[in-house]
């Protein structure tokens, strides 16, 4: 972000609709935490809600850019498809705040702002699963392989998980204020890797 007031708020809007979702924040608590006057506030966005859409516009525009980055240099095979994935997955383990922003949204935060993943999401999304759909086995619908990465990653980072080998007690990772732990993520990277394989690998033929 850079120094001005504008992006000051914005960078402590995000930060604070992440953690308490829009229905918990108020409009002079992201001013007095941005150290601004509700008038300085108001220059910028006249309502909550116009702050708000500022916001996810703002995410949504990065997370574009990343993710149009990864299609830019998509190839149509296996390792274009990891690799779009890798993108996906790097993208919200680096960016915790957007990723609760959108988790807050699926718990119905926001409720009355409701058009915002058919701005955001939805387009995106829609080129993606158009990207790869030549390439998918005929029993598989390339829309629901999407969001099923989708899922998983958001079920990973936010949910976390328990893993215990033989003989070894359960060690949960959880979500936190703290980056998710590398050997976790290669770990997840590497059953998304296999998931991805199987899903594209096309059902062997029944018997003539």
């Amino acid at each position: 972000m850079g120094g001005t007031e504008e992006d000051r708020l914005i960078e402590t809007a995000t930060r604070i609709f992440a953690e308490l979702g829009y229905d918990g924040t108020s409009l002079q608590m992201i001013a007095d935490a941005a150290g601004l006057g509700i008038g300085a506030v108001r220059s910028v966005a006249a309502t909550k809600a116009d702050l708000y859409r500022a916001v996810m516009r703002n995410a949504d525009e990065v997370e574009e850019a990343a993710l149009r980055d990864a299609l830019a240099v998509f190839t149509p095979d296996r390792s274009g498809v990891l690799m779009l994935a890798d993108a996906y997955l790097d993208f919200y383990v680096s960016h915790p705040q957007v990723l609760a922003l959108w988790q807050h949204r699926w718990m119905g935060d926001a409720a009355d702002l409701p058009d915002l993943e058919e701005l955001y999401t939805q387009p995106l999304s829609r080129d993606i699963a158009d990207t790869v759909r030549g390439l998918v086995p005929p029993d598989v619908d390339p829309d629901y392989l999407i969001w099923s990465v989708v899922w998983c990653v958001y079920g990973f980072l936010t949910g976390g998980l328990v893993r215990s080998g033989p003989g070894e007690p359960p060690r949960r990772h959880t979500p936190s204020s703290a980056p998710c732990p590398h050997d976790d993520v290669e770990g997840f990277r590497a059953f998304l890797h296999t998931m991805l394989d199987h899903l594209f690998t096309p059902l062997p033929r029944p018997p003539a």
